[in-house]
């Protein structure tokens, strides 16, 4: 039976219907435009997704293209990171481009629409600048440089380049309409001076063009078909086609922009400048902090490539913004982690069990197997002994009929390994438990096939060896804000719905074979949850991250 096809986008459908009006498939390429001032977090995740799907569905080329035209916020560590975040994701590009690639170019058009008398040269100050615009309601009025003779344009716009003025003296703002409703259109900015080293260029330049400038005509220079971005920038249209206006030829492919909306997950921020402001205030111990939804910080958490893609694909491409539940994100890191993530015992909050009737120098190798999803991934081996340690919560002294884990008088499995039965337990001084007594059925061992093995109890504990045990620390990470969307209440700071629970450090006891595991694996803790090996892992010491939990523990608290 073949798979169901699944229905167009609209954003599909708008490529689909440019192929029946007469562009040719062989003319489709498409691109993905960061800007290098910081990571890449989830909603840019969509957006890989969006634009690399779409060179896959359509077998064309995807470009990478760094959109560095700041150089004061922008580096290269910044670069480097993000192409990282791509290749992750399992998307290889076609060219590896950089708007400071056509800065020569850019600035010849410049100089272009300065002589056809569609550029100046502004002298003002922003203050002046900002109340000659007008405003949505009020139209602009004509600016007192807007008729500069053409020897003068390109004599400053000259100077500015050669580094002969300083910020905020002279901008390079295209000529268009200071009347037209939209804001946008009313003689927009096009170069400024910033006198920063660029990471690629250095010192060459001293002018940088603007985004609006540099986007459109970077699309062109690569023959991008098609150009999508957030709606926030659906006003620009307009000005991105002007700009195209004044460059495009008819034997060249003319790009199209057209706008989809952002997804933003619950519980989270996604502004770069809230996000920086997180670091630089010591809430999360940088960019890549598995509680931040940079892909960096997520991959560190142990998110797997599959699951945000497959987290893109299900919300789909819409034409409103909206905000995704979290949990959704999380259903789908559950459901590709429960089918390739390895089962393994590891004891959170450990407390001593000792098997009374055991005989106390026997040291067992159980098989236990690595995942109850897939027989093929094998077994591994598991030492059991007379101590062990349990979960302090998987022992009651005395407890109601839904309690099934241990108890005294009643039995439980010990995965993988024999049944045994209640039977008291010691206290310090201040009543805390601190060594539980059990006995054990010795021909009730796991898999044995015994009459006693078949018996069935209602609870099955995970468990180590005392005596094999391997301390490892384990973080465990929470949701980083106390609110579904805590940059939306214009009565307070985002910072004050920082969950302060968001990260809990404790000593964990785990099976030996945990040792085996590499840097940035993902495994089950069984009955616990999907944890990742932190890159903070030594030879001394083993550090692992909680990935998600086994069930949603935050869907009562937000209703």
């Amino acid at each position: 039976m073949s798979e169901e096809k699944r229905p167009n986008n609209f954003i599909e459908d708008i490529i689909e219907d440019d192929i029946q009006n007469g562009l040719s498939t062989d003319h489709l390429r498409f691109r993905f435009p960061p800007e290098p001032n910081g990571f890449l977090h989830i909603g840019h995740a969509s957006a890989i997704c969006l634009n690399f799907g779409l060179g896959e569905k359509f077998n064309r080329p995807v470009n990478l293209r760094f959109d560095d035209t700041n150089p004061a916020k922008e580096e290269a560590k910044y670069v480097d990171a993000i192409q990282e975040d791509v290749k992750w994701l399992g998307y290889e590009w076609d060219n590896l481009c950089f708007a400071s690639d056509y800065f020569q170019e850019l600035y010849d058009w410049a100089v272009q629409m300065i002589k056809d008398g569609k550029a100046y040269v502004d002298s003002q100050s922003s203050e002046e600048m900002a109340a000659q615009k007008g405003t949505p309601t009020e139209p602009g009025v004509d600016g007192p440089y807007r008729n500069r003779s053409l020897e003068e344009n390109l004599a400053l716009f000259e100077g500015m380049k050669n580094g002969e003025y300083g910020e905020g003296e002279h901008i390079l703002r295209a000529k268009i309409n200071m009347q037209s409703n939209n804001m946008l259109m009313r003689d927009p900015i096009m170069y400024r001076v910033v006198n920063r080293d660029h990471h690629r260029t250095g010192s060459d330049w001293k002018i940088y063009p603007m985004y609006d400038w540099t986007h459109g005509e970077s699309d062109y220079l690569e023959q991008i078909s098609h150009s999508f971005c957030t709606l926030e920038f659906k006003p620009h249209r307009e000005l991105y086609d002007w700009f195209l206006d004044q460059v495009v030829v008819e034997d060249k492919i003319r790009p199209k922009q057209r706008e989809f909306a952002r997804r933003n997950v619950s519980h989270t921020v996604t502004s770069k400048r809230k996000l920086q402001k997180l670091v630089e205030a010591g809430i999360v111990n940088g960019w890549d902090d598995p509680r931040m939804t940079t892909i960096s910080g997520l991959r560190r958490r142990g998110y797997t490539a599959n699951a945000i893609k497959n987290f893109a694909a299900s919300i789909g491409i819409g034409k409103r913004d909206n905000l995704v539940d979290m949990n959704h994100l999380e259903f789908h890191l559950r459901d590709d982690l429960n089918k390739n993530a390895d089962r393994v015992m590891c004891v959170l909050d450990p407390v001593k069990l000792v098997i009374t009737n055991y005989p106390e120098d026997k040291v067992e190798i159980l098989q236990a197997e690595n995942s109850q999803e897939d027989e093929s991934r094998g077994f591994r081996e598991v030492p059991f002994s007379r101590e062990l340690y349990i979960e302090r919560e998987d022992y009651r002294e005395e407890a109601n009929k839904k309690f099934f884990r241990l108890k005294n008088g009643k039995e439980v499995r010990l995965k993988n390994g024999y049944i045994i039965k209640g039977e008291g337990c010691k206290k310090d001084e201040n009543g805390v438990i601190t060594e539980i007594h059990a006995t054990y059925d010795p021909d009730s061992k796991s898999g044995s096939g015994t009459e006693a093995s078949m018996r069935r109890v209602k609870g099955t504990l995970h468990w180590v060896s005392a005596a094999h045990a391997i301390p490892v620390e384990v973080r465990l990470y929470d949701r980083l804000f106390t609110v579904p969307s805590p940059d939306t209440d214009k009565e307070k700071d985002f910072m004050e719905f920082i969950n302060p629970d968001s990260l809990n450090i404790i000593t964990a006891m785990a099976e030996p074979a945990m040792k085996n595991l590499e840097i940035g694996e993902t495994v089950q803790f069984q009955r616990m949850g999907y944890f990742c090996v932190d890159p903070d892992t030594t030879d001394d010491k083993m550090v692992f991250n909680r990935t998600v939990t086994l069930r949603d523990t935050w869907a009562k608290l937000d209703v």
